[in-house]
């Protein structure tokens, strides 16, 4: 399946009413953590069965709506849930969103998700700031970035080397240093899922550098980087890592888990924007 520019515009066109201004900030809020989307003023809501071509999320914890306001000061527009590759869609489908936005004028992408821990010092209820990714489903071919290119939308060949905005990542430690939060930072692996792990798995990405592990995020991240945008993204710790076989591990669990960790990331992405 391929999308062109027009079936971008066209979905962009429908979500364009809605908003007060050009947005500069877009924001996936993952697993467990759409309570976010309740800091925005004054929202509009879009259900994403409205837009064409767009994604329905279909997983507990992914409400499936566009919802443009203010957030600290900031025009957004907020993806309270997103959709996955292995609810049986394709890579450009699941990248189709971040074009969208981009299309409507965002400049920084902020992406959330709730991630199992692979570093064995990492803690349920814990916030990671992603400073780099393992794209194994990209390796394999799966990115929204296969088949012809459109110069328009980005190059053909993109470079990955600073996938998370440094400059971003400065004002994430230094914000969250000023609120008190111990934010973790580490490196995440994006598997196809649905299946969680076995703990050979983790122990295999443990080795390869990865200190958190899910199952979203980095094609949203390549598409964003294609089109020039910055992305800043952290991972909500869900569950602890289980490298030995001992524990187990549900989606009830990761639900739960978002319950801890939105406030968190309410107070440190508030703060952020405040910033921009």
């Amino acid at each position: 399946m391929q999308f062109t520019l027009k079936d971008y515009e066209e979905a962009a066109a429908v979500v364009r009413p809605s908003l007060s201004g050009r947005p500069r900030v877009g924001l996936i809020l993952g697993s467990g953590l759409g309570s976010l989307a309740e800091s925005v003023r004054g929202p509009r809501v879009i259900p994403y069965s409205r837009i064409p071509n767009w994604p329905v999320a279909t997983v507990e914890g992914h409400k499936g709506q566009l919802i443009a306001g203010e957030f600290s000061g900031q025009e957004v527009i907020v993806m309270q849930g997103r959709a996955h590759f292995y609810e049986g869609y394709e890579m450009p489908q699941v990248a189709f969103p971040v074009r969208v936005l981009q299309v409507l004028g965002i400049e920084i992408l902020i992406v959330t998700n709730a991630a199992g821990a692979i570093n064995p010092t990492f803690q349920p209820g814990e916030v990671m700031l992603i400073t780099d990714h393992l794209n194994l489903i990209g390796m394999g071919g799966l990115t929204p970035l296969r088949g012809p290119n459109d110069e328009r939308l980005g190059p053909r060949f993109v470079d990955m080397g600073q996938a998370y905005d440094r400059g971003l990542m400065d004002e994430a430690r230094q914000e969250a240093k000023s609120l008190g939060i111990g934010l973790r930072e580490g490196v995440y692996a994006c598997l196809a899922g649905p299946s969680f792990e076995t703990p050979a798995d983790l122990r295999f990405l443990r080795t390869a550098g990865a200190d958190a592990v899910g199952m979203s995020t980095v094609p949203e991240v390549v598409a964003a980087r294609h089109g020039g945008t910055r992305v800043l993204a952290f991972s909500g710790i869900s569950n602890k890592a289980n490298l030995d076989g001992s524990t187990s591990t549900s989606h009830e669990e990761v639900l739960q888990a978002g319950k801890v960790i939105s406030p968190i990331l309410q107070s440190l992405l508030s703060a952020i924007l405040e910033t921009l």
